[in-house]
């Protein structure tokens, strides 16, 4: 059984994914609106919240800091492509995109997790077997995004772009050698942004299936961002050009 602790990211939980919830335990003795606020959602929601004391809740989570929540059940962290083209079917608008191509720190990936919610990207799709694995770091770095956007893992990356291709989705990657750079490209249609890993960038056959290739301009000493910041330059530059709508 699976566990998810923390006030933000058992939300999220039960906004997204609250039927695979078994069991919510809470602090006994913690009464703010914070708390109230979540043990309101599980009540909407029909999950059975038991109140435990600090012993009891100390004794589920181990060593992680929970918060005074821990909910338990069967949470799938990663999805698989047939989940991504269901996924898709229902949108009501362009897809929004992010491929992260061999991210390896799970810190990275939570990061860039956290920051395609905030840019409202429609799911994030990763290598199987390039990459980090979907662990509990990334969700709790990842701070209640891994229950708001999909995360897909492929057996075949570039498989799986030309399907999305095939679709109309274009592909813009970023890479440190492009000639034009990521203000130069229109990002307002069906899109998906693609960031290599943090240190060799995209590999060779994902480039080559890129629809464009932008840089992001350095203008001091250091040559590039770390994965998670340049993922939130380009994102937000797409969102910006969408239009950001509250």
């Amino acid at each position: 059984m699976d566990q998810v602790f923390g006030l933000h990211a058992v939300e999220s939980l039960l906004r997204f994914r609250s039927q695979h919830i078994r069991q919510l335990y809470s602090l006994s003795n913690r009464h703010d609106k914070r708390m109230q606020h979540v043990l309101d959602l599980a009540k909407q929601a029909g999950v059975h919240s038991l109140s435990v004391p600090r012993t009891e809740l100390d004794r589920l989570a181990g060593s992680s800091k929970h918060q005074g929540i821990l909910a338990q059940g069967d949470f799938q962290l990663a999805l698989n492509e047939n989940d991504l083209f269901e996924a898709l079917k229902p949108l009501d608008h362009p897809p929004f995109l992010l491929v992260l191509d061999g991210v390896e720190d799970p810190r990275n990936l939570g990061a860039c997790m956290r920051v395609a919610d905030g840019a409202g990207v429609d799911a994030v799709i990763v290598p199987k077997h390039r990459g980090c694995e979907a662990t509990e770091t990334v969700r709790k770095v990842a701070a209640g995004a891994f229950d708001s956007v999909p995360l897909i893992q492929v057996s075949n990356l570039a498989r799986v772009i030309k399907q999305l291709k095939q679709d109309g989705i274009w592909f813009v990657g970023a890479a440190d050698e492009a000639d034009q750079t990521l203000y130069d490209v229109d990002y307002t249609g069906s899109l998906a942004i693609v960031v290599g890993n943090e240190g060799d960038g995209m590999r060779r056959l994902t480039k080559e299936h890129c629809d464009h290739l932008v840089s992001i301009p350095m203008k001091g000493y250091v040559s590039s961002l770390n994965v998670s910041v340049a993922t939130g330059v380009m994102l937000y530059e797409a969102l910006r050009q969408r239009g950001v709508k509250s």
